[in-house]
């Protein structure tokens, strides 16, 4: 009697499950100008003609969609977590026998609250991880991979050290949220770094601020090699439309 996504078997198309995110369109020098100009992250850049996403740096502020007379198309997409550069190397996946059961340990490196939010939701009765093998301990020394959230704060990076030194091989991480993965708009500061890979090797990269929990999801199916790498940067192509939601 309780209704779980059907995600990974098929998308997930329910409304209110994902907030989307910018895609590239191509424009004039002048109206790309304008909307580089409004994004207050420097996630936008002009580059062949067209507005490219850099999903790193993206905080969904909705600048580049709403009040300028040149948005960019949105896509309510879900599926946005990559590969890290340095873990493209087959013998950084984790293999088979990870694959239905795997511990996260969850990391607070100094979030604002918003994605650790979403990281809650994953073990609730419609995302339901234990149905795809994830389950959440309390301790790293029992953990497969540390998720972290947050652009690790000064105060948090000896802990966050301590923690991935007490987990046991082969280990992963996975950063979730723009701060773990540029600093967002905090950073970097005098207090804060420049996110997680400054201080850890990065394995999977989930963009968004916060991502969705569908999102989260397939950031732990990528590193257990169940799902497809997304891309970090917006693909080219231009979408036939833009949404307005």
């Amino acid at each position: 009697g309780i209704k779980t996504t059907h995600y990974p078997a098929r998308q997930e198309s329910g409304h209110g499950v994902t907030p989307g995110r910018p895609t590239s369109y191509e424009y004039d020098a002048e109206a790309a100008r304008v909307l580089v100009e409004r994004c207050p992250t420097g996630a936008l850049s002009q580059c062949d003609g067209q507005v490219a996403v850099e999903y790193r740096r993206c905080v969904h502020c909705y600048r580049c969609l709403r009040g300028t007379p040149h948005p960019l198309p949105w896509e309510l997409d879900h599926e946005w977590a990559a590969w890290a550069t340095e873990s493209r190397n087959p013998e950084r996946k984790l293999g088979k026998e990870f694959r239905r059961s795997i511990h996260v340990f969850v990391m607070d490196a100094g979030d604002c609250g918003a994605c650790l939010h979403e990281v809650k939701q994953i073990n609730n009765p419609y995302y339901n991880m234990h149905r795809l093998g994830f389950f959440i301990t309390p301790t790293p020394r029992q953990a497969d991979i540390m998720l972290v959230v947050g652009s690790v704060t000064d105060h948090l990076r000896l802990p966050l050290e301590k923690a991935y030194a007490a987990m046991p091989t082969p280990k992963r991480v996975l950063a979730v949220g723009a701060c773990a993965l540029s600093a967002g708009i905090f950073g970097p500061s005098f207090i804060s770094g420049a996110g997680v890979a400054e201080v850890l090797p990065v394995d999977v990269e989930v963009p968004g601020h916060p991502p969705p929990p569908l999102a989260i999801l397939h950031g732990l199916l990528l590193a257990t090699g169940r799902r497809p790498s997304a891309s970090l940067v917006s693909p080219a192509g231009i979408p036939t439309e833009v949404s307005g939601t």
